[in-house]
């Protein structure tokens, strides 16, 4: 039984995107004075008394987009709406009753759906008494909010709660991989999310931008749930308006959050900064990766997926261990043998073996190259190690001084470990302490 859906609409600025976000506390969705920031369907699941739903933030209705998206903005309220349980209908007090609000409540009475009433920026007492203006547009007393303070907070849960029925008292069950698509404007993301999700989940347009949150989809595979977590195109730090920043810090959070990052590489555009920097976003947080070509329909005809893979070998050295995978996300070519690989990755960080076949692994790697001194120091030796943790894979080797452990023999381990444990194509956290005490050196 999939989890009830609340669906927040209401015209541009009036607090949608402050609301999804103190009602999950948690900041999802950017907020922004300037009316039609959110252009996608942005959700969380939100529970209170053990109840729970997945809540959606929309755009604005009657939003003047300034890439002329409106249509678009426009086809993914009323897919929210068609789906929608129970709307939550914000107006802003502040504001009064306009007509685009008038436009709004018409619009909710052709859905015949339970609509809930907020009047929302009601950040004073003496704005209470402002609110029975919307009583006309037929929706009964709003409920008095300032979303911004989290002001009302539990009456607007009190109202809602008795209307989502018997689904609400299923805890949702957790996701069997978080997978994060990151990438360059344009890459093709959305397309990529809306080809997993099999429906048009996001916006896609050939304008560079659009996508400014990071959006959580979930999706269905085999009996299995997933979420891919749709970002925002990363651009030249140089080139960041305000909302670019705001999208790339969600971005990076998603990173992060993710158990599996997807780097999507347009097989039409050369790697760039860009790429670079979000390789190192990637390469900081220990996540794996699978580096996904994408358009590549559109090259095929004058590049081999060998060559191309060589080529990114070169540019993108840091992830030689790295799966590649082609697709073609407009048409969901190969999506799935991507997906996969994600899944084997998944697995991989989640690997843990035993002590004594690490230690016949670092016995090879000795025989192979001990760890250098500098001139006039004591010989670096490594006795053993044992494995603490998965996702990443985390090892510790006990030493005599982890000082003098170089970064250079610490690739060379890095490097040699894949090759002789199961984590052949994820990144291994390694940790270097003295034998006998409990301070750990993080690499």
């Amino acid at each position: 039984m999939s989890l009830p859906l609340v669906v927040i609409v209401g015209r541009p600025n009036v607090g949608k995107s402050s609301l999804l976000n103190t009602l999950a506390r948690e900041r999802i969705s950017i907020v922004d004075p300037r009316a039609g920031i959110t252009r996608d369907r942005v959700s969380a699941i939100v529970e209170h008394d053990d109840r729970y739903f997945e809540l959606v933030d929309t755009g604005g209705i009657g939003i003047i987009d300034a890439d002329h998206l409106e249509a678009h903005v426009e086809e993914q309220i009323r897919f929210a709406i068609d789906r929608a349980d129970v709307i939550i209908f914000l107006v802003d007090v502040q504001d009064g009753l306009t007509p685009l609000d008038q436009t709004v409540a018409e619009l909710l009475r052709r859905a015949d759906k339970p609509v809930i009433p907020v009047a929302n920026k009601v950040d004073d007492p003496k704005h209470e008494a402002q609110t029975g203006q919307f009583v006309r547009l037929g929706y009964g007393e709003p409920v008095c909010m300032s979303a911004l303070h989290a002001r009302g907070r539990h009456e607007l849960l009190a109202r809602l709660l008795p209307l989502l029925g018997a689904a609400a008292t299923e805890e949702p069950g957790t996701p069997a991989m978080k997978l994060a698509i990151v990438g360059k404007r344009n890459a093709g993301k959305s397309t990529l999310v809306n080809a997993l999700a099999g429906e048009s989940r996001m916006i896609v347009s050939e304008i560079p931008g659009t996508t400014r949150d990071a959006v959580d989809v979930r999706f269905e595979r085999d009996g299995r749930q997933f979420i891919a977590i749709d970002t925002a195109g990363v651009r030249k730090k140089t080139s960041m308006s305000d909302i670019d920043f705001y999208s790339y810090t969600r971005a990076l959070r998603s990173i992060r959050r993710a158990d599996v990052v997807m780097l999507l590489i347009d097989a039409l555009v050369p790697v760039a900064e860009v790429d670079l920097k979000l390789v190192r976003a990637v390469l900081d947080e220990y996540k794996p990766v699978v580096i996904t070509v994408n358009k590549w329909d559109l090259a095929r005809d004058t590049a081999k997926p060998g060559d191309f893979g060589d080529y990114l070998t070169r540019v993108l050295p840091a992830l030689a261990y790295a799966p590649v995978t082609f697709i073609t996300a407009k048409t969901g070519q190969k999506v799935d043998a991507a997906l996969d690989v994600a899944l084997s990755l998944h697995a991989q960080a989640r690997t843990r073996i035993s002590t004594g076949q690490l230690n016949r692994a670092l016995q090879e790697i000795l025989a192979l190259r001990g760890p250098s001194a500098k001139h006039g120091t004591k010989p670096v030796k490594i006795y053993y190690g044992t494995q603490v943790a998965v996702a990443p894979p985390t090892i510790v080797f006990f030493c005599n001084n982890p000082a003098l452990v170089r970064d250079d023999y610490r690739r060379f381990m890095q490097n040699r470990l894949r090759e002789l444990t199961p984590f052949k194509e994820v990144p291994v956290r390694m940790w270097f302490r003295p034998r006998g005490s409990g301070r750990e050196s993080p690499d």
